[in-house]
């Protein structure tokens, strides 16, 4: 990633970064190696942002990019969230990101959180439903 976007537009968590209280995160694993990860960070009581969603390059096309989204949806959910929003970049490479985050509901909004306006990025929300009790 830091190949594809200025240093001052790159918002992916370092290793420090993950363990800080408020992010819970996720890798999935086939077998014994790690095939993806996601991560989820509490902005307020109500929304959170979906942080450092990867899948292993070898892995790509394989369901690993949409079980992700999907496990932080629900997650997302019941943990009382009622906004998950995201920011990825916006340049041409991904696109596929952008169309993945579409599928699972997300829409194209303002920055967020301590975001600003960047052309480099593209910030997307989308509304989670409350479990029943």
């Amino acid at each position: 990633m830091r190949s594809l976007t200025p240093l001052e537009s790159k918002h992916a968590l370092d290793l420090d970064g993950l363990r800080k209280p408020d992010i819970t995160f996720w890798s999935v694993v086939d077998g014994d190696r790690l095939v993806g990860c996601g991560a989820l960070e509490k902005l307020d009581a109500r929304h959170a942002e979906s942080k450092s969603m990867r899948t292993r390059p070898a892995r790509q096309r394989s369901g690993v990019a949409s079980t992700l989204p999907a496990h932080i949806l629900r997650e997302a959910s019941g943990m009382g969230f009622t906004r998950l929003s995201l920011e990825t970049g916006s340049a041409e490479f991904f696109l596929p990101a952008r169309r993945l985050y579409e599928k699972f509901g997300f829409q194209p909004c303002e920055p967020f959180g301590d975001y600003r306006p960047d052309p480099n990025s593209t910030f997307m929300t989308t509304a989670l439903c409350m479990p029943h009790a």
